[in-house]
């Protein structure tokens, strides 16, 4: 199971009722942000969530509503006695940004690891999760997220008696572990089906619509998207600016043809995003209004 909360949904600035957009999701007792602007450690403990677990914090980009709360939460994880190794991943020049502005948190009880992305789309895997970044369309080199959660295939039972595989190995065979007991050797393929569908969250923001988001996100559970604009007659601000409009952002959900899309990182001037979803869900109807710590529980599904 993926536990995933809508941290904050404003871009810009933090406002009294909404905080910047960031995104927290838990699995088997790890804890990945992605984003973390000004009142992002504030938007967790609102939600009553713990800062401890965070192993990963991945980054879309640099702008202050997407990094500054950065120096502040590592100090609340260093004075929460975190010793473990945090992984940090965004665009490149990635170090060289957290060591600057690590000037006010220099010293921390634990190390900290980079992977710093290149090119259109690259995959790491860390802590359980697997992790896609995709290259998007914005004033600033910009990436969007695929977190995927795996699901092995089911333990076939009579195959592990017929082939006469001793019980005390099924479970690391279950885990994908070889093991091998004197001339013999046993390999995960030989009783396990194949692999069942998982848990895919497709996060985007701060860019334009482009054939690599709608690529990316194809067949999500859950396609968290910018929408930085409902109002109409907003598009020429969108493409000036190079963000996204609640409908560019409902026909890529559309298109590729996922579970479910929340929007997020509104502008300032956006008081009420429902008022506007009437016309959104005419495109894609399983839209929804992202709203500061909304939270969904990701079973797996047979």
């Amino acid at each position: 199971m993926l536990d995933l909360c809508l941290l904050g949904t404003g871009g810009m600035m933090p406002l009294p009722k909404r905080w910047l957009t960031a995104l927290l999701t838990r699995y088997n007792g790890s804890s990945l942000l992605i984003d973390c602007g000004e009142g992002t450690q504030i938007a967790i403990k609102e939600k009553g969530w713990t800062f401890k677990p965070i192993d990963t914090i991945c980054f879309t980009h640099y702008h202050a509503d997407h990094i500054s709360g950065l120096p502040g939460l590592l100090l609340t994880m260093g004075n929460a006695e975190r010793t473990e190794p945090l992984t940090l991943i965004g665009p490149k020049g990635l170090e060289k940004v957290v060591n600057s502005i690590r000037i006010i948190a220099p010293e921390l009880p634990f190390k900290l690891k980079f992977i710093e992305l290149s090119g259109q789309t690259q995959t790491i895997e860390n802590k359980g999760y697997i992790i896609e970044a995709f290259k998007v369309n914005h004033a600033v080199t910009c990436y969007g997220y695929n977190i995927i959660i795996k699901r092995a295939g089911k333990f076939d039972v009579d195959k592990a008696n017929k082939l006469e595989i001793p019980k005390k190995f099924w479970n690391m065979l279950q885990k994908g572990e070889s093991v091998t007991e004197g001339t013999k050797t046993y390999t995960p393929d030989m009783v396990m089906g194949p692999e069942r569908k998982g848990i895919k969250v497709t996060y985007c923001t701060d860019t334009r619509p482009t054939p690599l988001i709608e690529e990316s996100a194809k067949n999500a559970d859950l396609f968290i998207c910018e929408g930085m604009y409902g109002e109409k007659g907003k598009e020429a601000k969108a493409r000036e600016y190079k963000h996204m409009t609640f409908y560019e952002a409902a026909r890529i959900a559309k298109k590729a043809q996922v579970q479910e899309m929340w929007l997020t990182h509104y502008s300032p001037s956006l008081i009420y995003p429902e008022e506007f979803m009437p016309d959104v869900c005419k495109i894609f109807p399983k839209s929804f209004p992202g709203k500061d710590g909304k939270t969904v529980e990701m079973a797996f599904k047979e």
